[in-house]
């Protein structure tokens, strides 16, 4: 059984859209607007034994679920997890954490002035007037994700868990966050060129293979 635990974008199947597996359940927890209940959601959607595969914000609610799952549990795979907690003092989490606050405080004084800040950290190029009509939706639905962080989760809490990390090898804050995974016994997959989403490149299968071979 593999169960899928999207990100803060696309849900449900629209989260995965290379991989067909008769075995696949692919949640779709975007109503649920606590990340404990998210977990509870995807605890009780293990009901034999599985592999949690995880991408970048659903990394919360899957390692807050491991408690829950307990033996039912036989791998995590996690694909640009967006555990920034695992991983306060390094440089690159740090610098990104400060920003974000800032573009946090910036909201005050409504939503442009928060998407000028956000948008070259998260999407790369300056904030461009010309393109802000087509662009406030996606500033107003990023402005209410909350941040991946002060949540009080530690790399620690994989121990015991055989634990696939995949990054796209392209940004220093996934990088540093697989490196605080992999000091606590994860394994650590680069599938270059794949960038944010790496469970979209041709290699992934084989993390999966190996994954569900555990």
């Amino acid at each position: 059984m593999l169960v899928f635990v999207h990100g803060a974008g696309r849900s449900g199947a629209a989260a995965w859209p290379t991989i067909e597996r008769a075995d696949a359940v692919m949640l779709d927890l975007a109503s649920i607007g606590s990340v404990r209940r998210k977990a509870e959601a995807v605890a009780a959607a293990v009901e034999e034994a599985a592999v949690i595969v995880a991408h970048s914000h659903g990394a919360i609610p899957a390692l807050l679920a491991l408690p829950l799952v307990g033996q039912r549990l036989r791998a995590l795979v996690l694909c640009e997890p967006a555990l920034y907690d695992v991983a306060r003092g390094e440089p690159a989490i740090e610098s990104h954490i400060a920003t974000m606050e800032a573009a946090r405080r910036a909201h005050e004084n409504g939503l442009r002035a928060y998407w000028q800040i956000v948008r070259p950290l998260m999407f790369g190029g300056k904030f461009d007037e010309e393109r802000w009509p087509d662009e406030e939706r996606v500033a107003a639905r990023f402005s209410t994700v909350p941040p991946p962080w002060g949540l009080g989760i530690a790399a620690s809490d994989i121990a015991g868990t055989s634990t696939i990390v995949v990054t796209g090898g392209w940004n220093d804050e996934y990088e540093a966050i697989a490196a605080a995974l992999v000091a606590e016994g994860a394994e650590h997959q680069v599938l270059t060129g794949a960038r944010h989403r790496p469970q979209d490149a041709p290699g992934f299968d084989a993390v999966l293979a190996e994954a569900l071979s555990r």
